[in-house]
């Protein structure tokens, strides 16, 4: 499920979450990139989560947090880990998303020649974010932010 949300804002919920995690991104930090997602899938392998959930998880934040770093003046990462399911955010401040359609098909990338030459920005960075999902939100306004909602379901 793709969720395009507009001008609608993306819902999250505090209610009946055991467990929030939290990270700053910092843009343009490549040396620092992947940490977020590395911090998540340790967490989630202490708290016995299914492997092939950890995975996707860790894909898919890890796509998340590098489009953060090369595309975005920063933002953050945040998991509510929950009895049924785990929801991922992803917020940043930046230029927004010009055209959804476009971000979400394989190989469309707005990278810069910097990213491309450190091996990143090949344009897979959504589609596979949708696809370790079970649930793909995105609301992005240009010049201001996007914001993305994944959900993760348990069971």
């Amino acid at each position: 499920m793709v969720g395009l949300l507009g001008d609608r804002e993306i819902y999250k919920s505090y209610d009946n979450a055991i467990m929030k995690l939290f990270f700053d991104i910092e843009p343009e930090d490549m040396n620092r990139a992947g940490e977020a997602s590395s911090q998540i899938k340790k967490k989630l392998k202490l708290l016995g989560i299914n492997q092939s959930i950890i995975r996707n998880i860790s894909i898919a934040t890890y796509e998340a947090e590098i489009n953060v770093v090369i595309h975005s003046k920063g933002g953050q990462i945040e998991v509510l880990i929950k009895d049924d399911k785990i929801e991922v955010f992803i917020e940043d401040i930046g230029p927004g998303i010009e055209d959804v359609d476009l971000a979400m098909q394989k190989g469309f990338s707005t990278a810069s020649k910097s990213a491309r030459e450190m091996g990143f920005g090949a344009g897979m960075g959504l589609p596979n974010m949708h696809k370790c999902c079970d649930e793909f939100y995105l609301n992005s306004k240009k010049e201001q932010f996007t914001k993305i909602k994944m959900v993760f379901k348990l069971f």
